[in-house]
């Protein structure tokens, strides 16, 4: 490994969805990424067109920095992630922004890569 930098202001991949946008850089082998969903953001209603799967597959581990998300698992499972929670969550959920604060969280162990693209594409 070499001492690298990168930012996520500049990213080194950037997609948008309604009502989120998520910015992801690579660095020696680890992908981080961004991700900031507005209020009123659900999964099943602004991803899940995109993504073609009936929940999210994609798992997700990271840290949220502000605003709160709440997260169903498949088999009824519920949890709520806010600022300074470090989350793990497994494939087969939906998730959703509570409140009216827009929540931003940071990824660096799930698969970003694969968050918001259509099955087939990652």
């Amino acid at each position: 490994m070499t001492l690298q930098r990168k930012s996520l202001n500049t990213p080194d991949d950037a997609r948008s969805f309604p009502n989120g946008e998520m910015a992801v850089v690579h660095l020696g082998g680890v992908t981080v990424a961004r991700g900031v969903m507005q209020p009123g953001w659900r999964w099943s209603k602004d991803v899940k067109p995109i993504a073609g799967t009936d929940s999210c597959e994609v798992p997700h581990v990271g840290y949220v920095v502000s605003g709160r998300v709440h997260v169903r698992m498949d088999d009824g499972t519920e949890a709520e992630y806010g600022p300074g929670d470090v989350m793990a969550v497994p494939p087969g959920h939906d998730g959703w922004v509570v409140g009216d604060e827009p929540y931003v969280a940071l990824e660096w162990a799930g698969h970003a890569d694969d968050f918001a693209r259509p099955v087939g594409t990652q």
